[in-house]
């Protein structure tokens, strides 16, 4: 089999992850990697035997057959124009932008083009996900509640609403998204945040952020987030329906059916591999298994921005999800 070449826009931690997964796949070449911070794209080249290209004109140009963007969230928009503009399979990472109207755009020439496309929401691809979504199958979700309680990650950007979107929009999406994909979609959010930023220089978004959102299905749920400890407590999702209680995150599943309580083990890195593996098996036409195109995204990104603008309004707010073929 000729060896898929993928090269890797943005050099920061979920780059190199990405990278290091995919040249652990077979048939995968990394042909490279581009960044504004040149050092940190010659350091990833280097570990993962890649080149570092002086821009994305230049990587693009290189004959990829995928393209990953990896970039902040401020950051989206010119890398994935000029992506969809060269007709390659485009692998985003999430949080998509820090804006509505920068992802619809997005999305309107990902659809215009026909492109293959996924976004790094890789919580779809945990084998306990898919256990919970077949308890639920023929039970109705009647209440959700979400938490992403962590610290603040250390780059400069990520405590500033306007280059991250927000501990809500870059963190809890994860939950968000998991709670579209067992629950359906929300309908309203009520959202608070407490007003005061962590305590780290620079830092202007709320330290902690409490909703309520209202599913289309007749569910209800809550969803929490904090970035003021100095570790990674709690990142997960409960899901209650008619007798039947699910506790579900990376790393598990708790079940409770009446007297019976079971638990699963899950390996977070597994769902990690597996998004990519089902990205790369996707562009050269081996599998179909994207569970988050481009346009899903969308949908739990406009979720995410709900959030954000009810706990700084103080209004009900409902998520604006236009319509837009999967790609």
């Amino acid at each position: 089999m000729t060896a898929t070449r993928v090269g890797i826009i943005g050099a920061g931690g979920v780059a190199q992850r990405h990278a290091r997964v995919l040249s652990g796949l077979p048939n995968v070449q990394f042909i490279g990697v581009t960044d504004v911070v040149q050092e940190a794209a010659q350091r990833l080249a280097g570990d993962y035997g890649g080149r570092a290209f002086g821009d994305v004109g230049e990587l693009l140009d290189a004959g990829l057959d995928a393209a990953y963007v990896c970039v902040p969230p401020f950051a989206h928009g010119d890398a994935e124009r000029a992506v969809i503009a060269a007709g390659i399979p485009l692998f985003v990472e999430k949080p998509i932008s820090v804006d509505q109207d920068t992802a619809e755009e997005i999305a309107t020439l990902i659809a215009k083009s026909d492109l293959l496309t996924s976004v790094g929401h890789h919580w779809r691809y945990l084998g306990v996900v898919e256990q919970a979504r077949a308890l639920l199958r023929d039970r109705p979700v009647r209440l959700v509640t979400g938490a992403w309680l962590d610290k603040v990650p250390p780059v400069a950007w990520w405590p500033r609403a306007d280059r991250s979107g927000g501990p809500v929009v870059e963190q809890a999406a994860h939950v968000l998204d998991l709670a579209r994909h067992l629950a359906g979609e929300v309908t309203e959010v009520w959202a608070a945040g407490n007003g005061t930023p962590p305590p780290v220089d620079g830092a202007d978004v709320d330290g902690a952020t409490a909703a309520t959102l209202r599913f289309a299905g007749g569910a209800v749920g809550t969803v929490a987030a904090t970035c003021v400890l100095g570790w990674k407590e709690r990142a997960g999702l409960e899901v209650y329906a008619d007798g039947l209680a699910l506790s579900i995150s990376e790393t598990g599943l708790m079940v409770r059916d009446g007297d019976d309580t079971r638990t699963v083990d899950s390996d977070p890195d597994s769902a990690r591999v597996a998004v990519d593996r089902a990205f790369i098996d996707a562009v050269r036409g081996d599998g179909d298994d994207i569970r988050v195109p481009y346009a899903e995204a969308l949908r739990t990104h406009a979720l995410a921005l709900a959030v954000a603008e009810s706990a700084a309004t103080g209004r009900v707010v409902r998520p604006h999800t236009p319509e837009a073929p999967h790609a």
